[in-house]
């Protein structure tokens, strides 16, 4: 009987040591799988763009070294459980009454499945791209990851709106840079009611730089000049409307209309998105 015992033990520490050893093979292969989809990207971007590959080829990019690395990693871990002469005779067992398992775990993972599948559906279709301006249930910012379960949304005060995927499928959302990645970006400055609005709004507006100005709204108080121009993309935009109210206000000191209050607010052609200064 001991060496029955023994030589049980060997076995199972054996079979352990043997499922370790699968377990850490397979994330050494995922690993080196997902560099060379990486590096291969990299290259990709370098021969056809000259730079960084488009927001749609990033997308898409991602999507796949993520399912590349997980299936990867569930293949080891099969591999591993398979060592272990319980677990294969567990499987056979769920194998036998595979339809009733396949409800319960699809039914119990519902919310999840709908998730890695919108998620999926969503790298495919491209309504958002890694670094588009969204407008999602009035939150504005820039798309910074497209998960498979989760997409990542960055607002302009530096937090993160974590948005599940099947929410991004079933609901509206407003992309301000799908077709254009520039974001137009508009200042406004108060101005008493008895101020020369024609001067001020030559001072600032510029065809050669994209700028125009108008009045925007009256108030008895005084009146509201607006003026637009363009940033090249929506991670520059409040750097753009900081310099082009700086840019306004100093010419109108210099000219001698003093404004009354001034704001910044940040838009697109699509939507405006308002920071207050």
């Amino acid at each position: 009987m001991p060496r029955v015992e023994f030589y049980t033990a060997a076995v199972e520490t054996r079979d352990w040591v043997t499922a370790a050893v699968t377990v850490v093979i397979a994330i050494g292969i995922a690993e080196l799988v997902d560099r060379a989809l990486s590096r291969r990207g990299q290259r990709l971007s370098m021969a056809v763009a000259g730079g960084d590959l488009s927001p749609v080829a990033t997308t898409r990019l991602r999507l796949i070294r993520r399912l590349v690395f997980a299936t990867i990693i569930l293949i080891g871990l099969a591999l591993a459980a398979a060592q272990f002469p319980s677990v294969k005779r567990l499987a056979t067992g769920i194998l036998a009454s595979s339809a009733v398992i396949g409800i319960v775990v699809g039914f119990a993972a519902r919310q999840t499945l709908a998730n890695g599948i919108a998620g999926i559906l969503l790298a495919i279709t491209q309504p958002i791209r890694i670094g588009d301006l969204v407008t999602f249930e009035e939150e504005t910012g820039e798309v910074e990851d497209v998960r498979l379960t989760y997409t990542y949304i960055r607002l302009d005060d530096g937090r993160r709106l974590i948005v599940p995927n099947e929410r991004l499928a079933q609901s509206s959302i407003q992309n301000h840079t799908i077709l254009d990645p520039r974001v137009q970006v508009e200042v406004s400055v108060w101005l008493p009611p008895d101020a020369d609005l024609d001067q001020a709004i030559a001072l600032i507006a510029d065809e050669d730089e994209e700028i125009a100005a108008t009045v925007a709204e009256t108030d008895k108080e005084g009146v509201r000049l607006s003026a637009t121009t363009w940033a090249a993309t929506p991670s520059e935009r409040g750097k753009a409307a900081a310099e082009l109210r700086r840019r306004w206000l100093r010419l109108l000191r210099e000219h001698g209309l003093s404004s009354v209050e001034a704001s910044s607010a940040a838009s697109t052609r699509l939507g405006r998105v308002r920071a207050e200064s």
